[in-house]
């Protein structure tokens, strides 16, 4: 239905400016006509009152016509010699006209019902000597009058002609994008990895058609972060789950219970990872807010033995849960692959501050020092556990996070710094 009104309105519009263009050039074509008729008719009587004052002259101080004019002629050109009628036939109908002019001593047009009636003056000395011929208008204005007919009739055509064209590429132009964005639907439920590939847009298809291959990039990143959260959120929770359910095993074989410190320390695991992803789903709501570093750190250092180098009154454009939830994993990895040593030191570096969780553990190999963030990817000594989702947390809040294989454990994260107000 919307896209019949679209049409609708597209050939709508189509007909209505040809219907404005059509009306301008038919009144313009008109008023250019009207102008070529009169001057036909004026040049007609221009000649013919030259050809009676060419045949007027003066003999014995009497005005006569050399010529005989011929009855035709009578009826439409007269000659008056001092206010007197010496040749031609006046209609009944004309007379005072006539003869008014024929007074005036000079040359000028009039219209008269629907002829023309033209003055010439003839120069012959001592008498005043007018020749006044009349036009018939009546063709010139039948001639007006078919060819507004024929303007409108066609200018009708072009309207109507305008219309159907309209519809016509308006229907095929709506087909090809539809068919453009059934396909770019399908494509995205069954096979987000296709496009369009049209090259660089030479016209708006090609623009539609790079943008449906933005969109399904933008629905095939989706669909592959979704999956990385799965495959996420089974790699942080399969590891806890897999030590309670051992621990169960065990105590039904040996008839011992379960002590409560693993189970308990393992469901704070769970339960840290669970509020970890929640925190990364989140993150990327939580833009315009601020923490102080250290306090951020100690607080995902929980007690836990590692050295802290962190300037006091260092604020990070980053929520305090997200800070922590970054660096929590980083410090659990570091204190489960370190030999004796965890530290946590930051440093400004221009509007950024840059934190570096360090061990004195394997570190990472340099060979896989790019891909330590995929989930199920590990380095050296088992590095890999809970860094997808520093990864994902740091994306969502606009951190940058990289591991660095310098010979020990060492993950660098870039937060923002919060500007000082001007």
């Amino acid at each position: 239905m919307a896209v019949t009104g679209f049409r609708r309105r597209v050939v709508a519009l189509t007909v209505l400016i040809a219907t404005a263009v059509v009306a301008i050039l038919v009144v313009v074509s008109h008023v250019l006509l009207s102008g070529v008729t009169d001057a036909d008719a004026h040049d007609l009587a221009r000649t013919r009152a030259e050809a009676v004052a060419a045949n007027v002259t003066a003999v014995g101080g009497r005005v006569v016509l050399t010529e005989n004019s011929s009855e035709a002629l009578d009826e439409v050109a007269w000659v008056y010699a001092d206010g007197h009628l010496i040749d031609g036939n006046v209609p009944a109908g004309m007379v005072e006209r006539v003869e008014a002019l024929a007074g005036s001593r000079r040359s000028q047009t009039a219209a008269v019902d629907h002829y023309l009636l033209y003055t010439r003056k003839v120069p012959i000395d001592g008498h005043n000597v007018m020749a006044i011929v009349r036009v018939d208008l009546t063709p010139y204005e039948t001639s007006e009058q078919h060819s507004l007919t024929l303007s409108l009739i066609l200018g009708g055509l072009a309207i109507l002609l305008a219309g159907v064209v309209a519809h016509l590429v308006v229907r095929r132009a709506l087909r090809v994008v539809h068919e453009m964005a059934a396909l770019a639907d399908d494509w995205g439920h069954h096979e987000p990895g296709r496009r369009f590939d049209l090259g660089v847009p030479r016209d708006e298809f090609g623009e539609l058609g790079r943008t449906l291959d933005h969109l399904l990039e933008r629905v095939d990143n989706a669909l592959a972060d979704e999956r990385r959260l799965t495959d996420e959120i089974a790699h942080e929770l399969r590891t806890p789950l897999t030590v309670l359910r051992g621990e169960a095993q065990l105590s039904q074989l040996s008839g011992e219970p379960v002590t409560p410190e693993t189970v308990l320390s393992e469901v704070d695991r769970l339960n840290a990872a669970i509020t970890t992803i929640l925190r990364a789903a989140r993150a990327q709501g939580d833009a315009g807010t601020r923490c102080d570093l250290r306090s951020a750190a100690r607080q995902a250092i929980a007690g836990r033995a590692v050295e802290v180098d962190v300037p006091a009154k260092a604020e990070v454009a980053v929520a305090a849960d997200v800070t922590v939830s970054l660096l929590s994993p980083l410090l659990e990895n570091g204190l489960r692959h370190a030999r004796s040593r965890v530290r946590i030191t930051a440093r400004v570096q221009g509007e950024a501050i840059v934190v570096d969780v360090l061990d004195d553990g394997p570190g990472f190999d340099s060979a896989e020092v790019d891909r330590v963030f995929e989930a199920g990817v590990t380095g050296v000594g088992g590095y890999g556990l809970g860094l997808p989702v520093v990864r994902r947390i740091a994306a969502s809040a606009g951190v940058e996070v990289r591991a660095i294989a310098d010979g020990r454990g060492h993950v660098e994260v870039t937060l923002p710094a919060v500007r000082a107000a001007t």
